[in-house]
């Protein structure tokens, strides 16, 4: 796509976007591929992207807040979260282990957005609001400033998407230390394995293809070297 047909796309992105339509079908992801794949015009385009998604947001999401205070949740979600894992510490029987997972249920959900709003902010980029996709996609997500996003480097874009589907990955396992050292029940051992498990079968079968590695992948494969 050259430049003319950018402008074409982005226009008619904007013309969605002001009627309430969704920005796909008028190519604009086909527009900022092309634009990631050259330094000059992500100059031209970051920040006229960055208003057309940032628009857009509220034509997919179910729910969306400011940055600020999805931040407050999901920080305060994961001190929560640690709370009640100390605090099966203390309790006996199985409301020891159902206190344990919940808090590490509570962790897991919060610490994947957290991830990538860790790491994308240490690459350079910055964040708008927290949001959540939709009734069947209840996690929390955290919407990068796309303007930021193209400006940086494709390596720290595919890096800020692996981010939260590593953390997903580790936590399970992390949290096998502290079951070993509360002395937990087998059960709640073995729920921990299969949840980290499960969660390493999803990517290979899901998010590779519709998620945080399919993102990966494609941004390593931006090629900006033409510029």
């Amino acid at each position: 796509m050259d430049r003319s047909g950018i402008e074409e796309t982005l226009t008619a992105a904007e013309t969605a976007v002001a009627s309430g339509a969704a920005i796909a079908p008028t190519g604009f992801w086909k527009a900022v591929s092309a634009v990631k794949r050259d330094h000059e015009l992500i100059e031209v385009f970051a920040d006229r992207i960055g208003r057309i998604d940032r628009a857009a947001l509220k034509t997919w999401a179910l729910v969306t807040v400011p940055l600020w205070v999805g931040n407050l949740l999901m920080i305060g979600g994961t001190l929560i979260g640690l709370v009640l894992v100390a605090w099966a510490y203390s309790l006996e029987g199985a409301g020891a282990g159902i206190m344990f997972l919940v808090g590490f249920g509570i962790v897991l959900v919060t610490t994947h957005g957290l991830s990538h709003l860790v790491v994308g902010a240490v690459m350079g980029m910055r964040f708008t609001h927290w949001f959540i996709a939709g009734l069947t996609r209840p996690q929390p997500g955290v919407k990068v400033d796309y303007a930021t996003y193209l400006r940086t480097p494709a390596p720290s874009r595919a890096w800020m998407h692996a981010a939260g589907a590593i953390m997903t990955k580790i936590l399970p396992f992390a949290f096998l230390g502290a079951a070993f050292a509360a002395e937990m029940q087998a059960w709640v051992v073995v729920v921990l394995v299969l949840v980290g498990l499960g969660q390493i079968v999803t990517d290979l079968r899901w998010s590779t293809r519709a998620s945080d590695w399919k993102k990966f992948r494609r941004e390593m494969g931006s090629d900006q070297s033409a510029s």
